[in-house]
């Protein structure tokens, strides 16, 4: 089989290492990395990949502004680089690097003809009171409710104003977690925090509610296992029919009961949970209730069945966790 010429920025990031060890399971390895690597511990994820070339994603858009890089030499462009921080304040920080630099990649990709597959955030849907429809004609009717979340939002109107939807992919993943995702510090999942809280003290932390009508804990979330997340993605980027926004998750919202519970029963552990109260910085920017409504993805012909939430809890806690393992090792 020919290999094909794969862009990946944020190709040394959670999902974006995850997503090329997938491809490298399918056998493809020419694959170009863009990324920041900063000074934590990112660079760990490339270790056990194949790729043919890395570059700095600030040179990357530099030469593809300055028309020095041509994207006409990749089959594919996995635009997966972000700011992912949803506590990060910088407001022009995030409209550079998250808005500017898309906008740029996507419309140099689309001259160029190759396909554009970037990540959107299921942020972009606010608190929910709008529902989570990824076939909405006015996504202007959004309301983000923080600056990470409007900063992909501002694409996806972008994209839809100026046509652009019809020709690329956006990815609206939801609560994704798995191994790769150690450098993410406070933004990484629960199972990841959570497991280093249970070493340490025994107990897992979860958010007190400030809603009437959730208890503690049973704040619900679809959780996504990576695996799943990055076999979602590779789907809509090999199928050329499918186009716009997609809704990537597991199609089911459980609580963080739910999967705290899954974490002990992993570690085969009592369940010993106690409840905080929720960080000033998160009041009235907290999403209590998230579920991703898969129907389009199922549409575009995906039949691969997400495994239960005990399943994948398991295998990341299991298998990656505590060997303290990557993707591909």
């Amino acid at each position: 089989m020919k290999q094909q010429r794969i862009l990946v920025t944020g190709g040394a990031g959670f999902i974006g290492s995850a997503l090329v060890n997938a491809l490298n399971e399918l056998g493809e390895d020419e694959i170009i990395i863009a990324d920041q690597l900063g000074q934590d511990d990112k660079w760990k994820n490339l270790v056990p990949l194949r790729y043919a070339d890395y570059i700095d994603a600030g040179d990357l858009i530099e030469q593809v502004r300055q028309d020095r890089m041509r994207l006409s030499a990749f089959s594919k462009v996995f635009h997966l680089g972000a700011c992912s921080a949803t506590t990060e304040r910088d407001a022009s920080y995030l409209m550079e690097n998250n808005y500017a630099y898309t906008k740029d990649l996507a419309n140099a990709a689309i001259r160029a003809d190759a396909r554009f597959v970037y990540a959107s955030s299921a942020a972009t849907y606010g608190d929910g009171s709008l529902g989570m429809d990824d076939t909405l004609e006015d996504l202007s009717k959004l309301r983000p409710l923080n600056m990470y979340g409007y900063s992909k939002h501002l694409f996806d109107c972008y994209a839809q104003r100026n046509g652009l939807l019809s020709q690329i992919v956006g990815l609206k993943y939801f609560n994704v977690f798995g191994p790769n995702e150690e450098h993410k510090g406070d933004m990484r999942s629960l199972v990841s925090k959570a497991y280093q809280q249970i070493l340490d003290t025994g107990t897992i932390k979860l958010f007190k509610s400030e809603h009437p009508e959730y208890r503690d804990g049973e704040q619900k979330r679809d959780f996504l296992y990576v695996k799943d997340a990055v076999a979602m993605t590779i789907h809509l980027s090999e199928n050329r029919e499918a186009s716009g926004l997609f809704n990537l998750g597991s199609g089911q919202a459980n609580t963080w009961l739910a999967l705290a519970n899954a974490i002990f029963e992993a570690l085969g552990r009592e369940p010993d949970i106690r409840f905080i109260d929720l960080p000033e910085v998160l009041r009235g920017k907290y999403q209590y209730y998230t579920c991703a409504d898969i129907t389009k993805l199922v549409k575009s012909g995906f039949r691969r069945r997400v495994p239960s939430l005990e399943t994948s809890v398991k295998d990341y806690v299991q298998n990656y966790l505590v060997p303290g393992k990557c993707l591909g090792e």
